[in-house]
């Protein structure tokens, strides 16, 4: 007989408001009975499994039956026997360990799982973390720069957590262009400052072959900014060379001009990573978890890396561990080895169709998911409306 029931798919997603209170504990409670007012077998594993966790969750100390019992005393079909029986058989299946004999049980990678894919539901984010969240400015009024909004997201995230928060804002090549403009430095050098649709300044200093004047870059910038407005700096350049192609245009000097000075300021964009703003590295020294002195270098190294910590993050979103818009990879589930420790708990914010950033918390696998999942989720969602207020006040 399997100990737990096949996960259930659930698309329901975390909302704002309520109090989160002791909600994970909550759920322990919801156990289904069998006739004789006893708690069914699923049930009763269930309901251990996520107490287990919340125990471990708030003390960090592996969970032994009697504190289980006295949570179940007054009810029927608790004895203490029976519960040491049900932590049995969920060790058996890989759902709890026991660090040492004469210790409790801790959760493993495989009952986090299961915790999150079948026992959270429902989460909102609480009062606490909205006054929190909220404190970056109001949506309504915000004149923030996405700069410093991206820097204060990502404290919000490692404050709430405890861990390692991080957002990543979208490459050059993929931010949206509200005005572009070129100035002409000495030694054929030129300054491209792109404006997006966020309202985000991008300077970037491009070297060509041969020199412009600045009535051509002028030219240029205006006939980009007249005809190319709300598109991204990749899908111009694709857009002029198509229009390249006709024989119409095969001789048109601006035409020219305008895919050479996009084809330079998007050099070594294609796959490079937008800005990467962290905070809170310093919370992983006080955690237990990464007591090794071999993990956290690692795990550092990992961190102070942005191209591969955004390659992490980018793989997180590709796998198959969404709940709702966010998404959670535990442990072992990482393909990082320095990863393997870690949770990491992401989602994504859209500036626009096809252009999307991302933002995360990574920390030790004990982490209070129902709530991380909550905060990230609405944070993400904060941050759309954030930015979309800011582009209709400009």
């Amino acid at each position: 007989m399997a100990i737990l029931t096949p996960p259930r798919p659930n698309s329901q997603k975390p909302e704002a408001g309520g109090e989160l209170g002791s909600v994970e504990l909550g759920m322990t409670n919801r156990t289904s009975t069998t006739r004789s007012g006893r708690p069914s077998p699923d049930s009763r594993r269930q309901a251990i499994l996520a107490t287990i966790i919340h125990e471990y969750l708030v003390s960090g100390e592996a969970v032994g039956s009697h504190s289980i019992a006295d949570k179940f005393a007054p009810a029927t079909g608790w004895s203490s026997a029976t519960i040491r029986n049900v932590m049995g058989e969920l060790e058996k299946s890989g759902f709890l360990e026991q660090p040492h004999t004469s210790a409790g049980r801790i959760p493993t990678d495989l009952g986090y799982r299961y915790y999150v894919d079948n026992i959270i539901e429902g989460v909102r984010v609480s009062r606490a973390d909205l006054k929190t969240i909220e404190g970056i400015g109001s949506t309504d009024k915000m004149q923030v720069r996405p700069d410093r909004l991206m820097e204060n997201a990502s404290h919000v995230l490692s404050e709430i957590s405890k861990s390692v928060g991080i957002v990543v804002w979208p490459s050059l090549a993929e931010n949206c262009l509200q005005h572009i403009s070129f100035l002409n430095l000495p030694d054929n050098r030129i300054l491209v400052a792109l404006v997006s649709s966020s309202n985000t300044v991008q300077d970037k200093v491009i070297r060509l072959k041969e020199s412009f004047t600045q009535a051509e870059l002028d030219h240029t910038a205006t006939y980009l900014n007249t005809e190319f407005q709300g598109k991204s700096l990749r899908a111009i350049r694709a857009e002029i060379i198509r229009m390249m192609k006709a024989e119409k245009a095969l001789y048109d000097q601006l035409l020219r001009n305008a895919i050479l000075l996009c084809e330079q300021s998007l050099e070594g964009e294609e796959s490079a990573a937008g800005e990467v703003y962290v905070d809170g590295t310093f919370n992983i020294l006080t955690s237990p978890e990464f007591a090794n002195r071999d993990k956290l270098r690692e795990l550092f190294e990992t961190l102070e890396e942005k191209s591969r910590l955004v390659k992490i993050l980018n793989e997180c979103l590709t796998s198959d561990r969404l709940r709702g818009d966010v998404k959670v990879v535990i442990g072992n589930e990482n393909l990082s080895p320095s990863m393997k420790h870690c949770t990491v708990i992401t989602a994504s914010y859209r500036l626009a169709d096809d252009i999307s950033g991302t933002l995360g918390v990574v920390g030790p696998t004990r982490i209070e998911y129902g709530r991380m999942m909550a905060v990230v989720n609405y944070l993400a969602r904060f941050i759309e409306r954030a930015l979309s207020n800011q582009a209709s006040l400009q």
